[in-house]
């Protein structure tokens, strides 16, 4: 399983430079080892075209190296933290992709003022606290935000956006959805005031595009 996901994991960075998420060697997916307290994620500082199944790092939920002859990545706490007191996440990513980024710099929710939000986050995209990289700060900030919400994303203060999701590949699609909708409402602003879709609908959308769309 670790190998398989090691390999999935390779293809899920491609991801995220094909749909223009990360630069140079910025930004992360991991995925969790089902059935042990144990997660793969992308080594520090390697770039995306150097990565390799085998250049991939195993960590234990404390942030540990496990197996694997390269350092994690700086953000190894934060992923650890959530998947230690999240235990449906299967899924951590994190970008610093533009336009949810640039809400994040503002300390700004993104309002629920499109159908598709609704759909894929049940609501607002919140903001989670300032948090310095270095120890569990932005994974803790990450999960006191989360707790108790329907959003698959958060963005962290003067950072940027993590997504969680039951797959590795889930939380890539969250973080795609994530800046498709910040760039689309930042773009709507510009015009003028944009007015929440109302929370009954909002709940409406959510239940039929998480228990009835698609096949």
């Amino acid at each position: 399983m670790i190998q398989q996901l090691r390999e999935e994991l390779v293809g899920l960075h491609q991801e995220l430079i094909r749909w223009g998420l990360v630069i140079w060697t910025a930004g992360n997916v991991s995925a969790r080892v089902p059935g042990e307290d144990l997660f793969v994620i992308k080594p520090s500082g390697v770039s995306y075209d150097a990565l390799t199944p085998e250049s991939m790092v195993v960590c234990d939920l404390d942030g540990n190296l496990v197996e694997g002859d390269l350092s994690p990545s700086s953000d190894t706490a934060a992923h650890a933290y959530v998947y230690k007191h999240m235990a449906d996440v299967g899924g951590v990513v994190h970008t610093h992709s533009t336009y949810a980024t640039a809400w994040a710099a503002r300390g700004e929710p993104i309002p629920c003022v499109l159908t598709m939000m609704a759909d894929e986050f049940g609501g607002e995209i919140p903001i989670g606290p300032f948090a310095l990289i270095g120890d569990d700060s932005i994974g803790r900030g990450i999960v006191e935000t989360l707790e108790g919400h329907r959003s698959k994303a958060v963005l962290m203060k003067s950072h940027g956006p993590f997504t969680i999701g039951k797959s590795a590949k889930a939380a890539v699609k969250a973080a795609v959805m994530l800046e498709d909708v910040a760039r689309t409402v930042h773009i709507a602003q510009q015009a003028g005031p944009v007015e929440p879709v109302d929370k009954t609908s909002v709940d409406r959308l959510y239940d039929r595009y998480q228990n009835v769309y698609g096949q």
